[in-house]
């Protein structure tokens, strides 16, 4: 059952998650984005140009994140509007053999503003991966009926 704008205040947590990422989810990826850049995949690749390893498309990262939103608000059709500022590569360790490897991302929501007028709260959101905070200023527009 989703929310209603009149349940809600701002500063109100709407929840946490952590989301798993391994290699084989960025080349999954990539197929259904048709985004094969090697920074994505090729460990070698992505060193030479400067990269710390193999980092996760920023769309990803982004849409893996509004995922949380999307859940607590019961359906997609409720974000009128999601934007981000890409700040720091999500790195994906190789998970060959590794269970443990990959990347983690966790992601919390809380409502950062209320507009009755409008039917809408913001939902701001914080999205950490290896200690660092890889989303600035994530906030999703969600209306309610």
């Amino acid at each position: 059952m989703s929310p209603t704008l009149n349940e809600l205040s701002v500063g109100q947590d709407i929840g946490t998650r952590s989301i798993a990422l391994t290699r084989q989810d960025l080349v999954k990826y990539a197929g259904a984005s048709g985004d094969f850049n090697p920074i994505h995949w090729n460990e070698a690749f992505a060193t030479s140009v400067g990269l710390p390893g193999v980092i996760a498309h920023g769309m990803f990262t982004m849409g893996a994140a509004v995922q949380l939103v999307t859940d607590w608000a019961d359906g997609a059709a409720a974000v009128v509007d999601y934007q981000t500022r890409f700040t720091k590569p999500v790195l994906v360790a190789d998970s060959t053999g590794t269970p443990d490897a990959g990347a983690t991302l966790e992601v919390t929501g809380t409502v950062g503003a209320l507009d009755p007028e409008g039917g809408t709260a913001r939902i701001d959101l914080t999205v950490m991966a290896g200690g660092l905070k890889v989303l600035m200023k994530s906030q999703a527009i969600v209306r309610f009926a």
